[in-house]
């Protein structure tokens, strides 16, 4: 059941389920909690898992024009505020990732761990940038068409007629995702500084998950950035592209129970 607070005059809808120490998960860009309930339901007897639709996302509502990743940490760390949060392992999905490094880079103190499932830690390049342009001008143009190419891209070619029916669902649910908080993310995506200098210097616990079909964060970009950690572990799918826990779940979930508890029962 969803729950909600009202944050800059716009709600922030959220679930948490289970007992035990805390795992906040972030979704990626068009996503919502919903992309966690097998996860949650798994992990909830041994873990208590807080779920946070970001700002003008599943049910959340969105304030300003950009939706910048340090707004969006703000708004998770008013929730986990709101819970009585005092320490907890932060997983993030791709935008999700941005985020979790962000809120690990300012409340180092609060951060047990980070896992970035297809996310990494660099600012947009150039290229990176004029791709976020292009995109939203597609938006503006085309709505729900940006939407449907754009949730079909994240999976890799050869899971997509295993997976079309979960495919068909992730797309109906993006579509509840405004124009207008669709442009505000591809613009605070865009403006991001990165998280380069905290991953170097960071000796916190950090899980890169990568596939190697991935057309939306190219492996190669994780591994080199995994080079420069003190205390970082790589999982790398073959077969995968940008929604691992989706098209590989066997494979991606005894990782993370296992990082979660490295991190939480040392």
């Amino acid at each position: 059941m969803s729950e909600s607070i009202t944050y800059k005059n716009a709600p922030v809808s959220y679930r948490k389920t289970g007992n035990g120490p805390w795992i906040i998960w972030l979704h990626g860009f068009m996503e919502s909690v919903e992309i966690w309930n097998e996860f949650a339901a798994l992990l909830e007897k041994e873990f208590s898992v807080l779920m946070i639709d970001l700002p003008g996302h599943g049910r959340s509502g969105l304030s300003g024009d950009v939706n910048s990743i340090p707004g969006m940490t703000d708004v998770v760390m008013a929730v986990a505020g709101y819970e009585g949060l005092e320490q907890f392992v932060v997983c993030g999905h791709s935008l999700g990732g941005y985020v979790a490094l962000d809120l690990a880079s300012r409340f180092p103190d609060k951060v047990k761990g980070i896992a970035l499932l297809h996310s990494h830690a660099a600012p947009d390049d150039e290229q990176a940038k004029e791709n976020r342009r292009r995109m939203i001008n597609i938006v503006k143009l085309n709505h729900t068409g940006f939407i449907r190419q754009f949730i079909a891209d994240l999976f890799a070619e050869e899971n997509k007629e295993r997976l079309a029916a979960a495919i068909e669902i992730l797309g109906n649910r993006a579509t509840s995702t405004s124009a207008k908080a669709i442009v505000a993310t591809l613009e605070g995506m865009r403006e991001r500084t990165g998280s380069l200098d905290f991953l170097i210097e960071t000796t916190l616990p950090v899980l890169f998950v990568a596939g190697r079909n991935d057309s939306r964060m190219p492996y190669n970009k994780i591994m080199a950035q995994a080079m420069l950690g003190r205390n970082v572990q790589v999982q790398l799918l073959d077969n995968v592209g940008h929604m691992g826990f989706m098209e590989a779940p066997d494979k991606i979930f005894p990782v993370l129970r296992d990082f979660f508890r490295r991190c939480l029962n040392p």
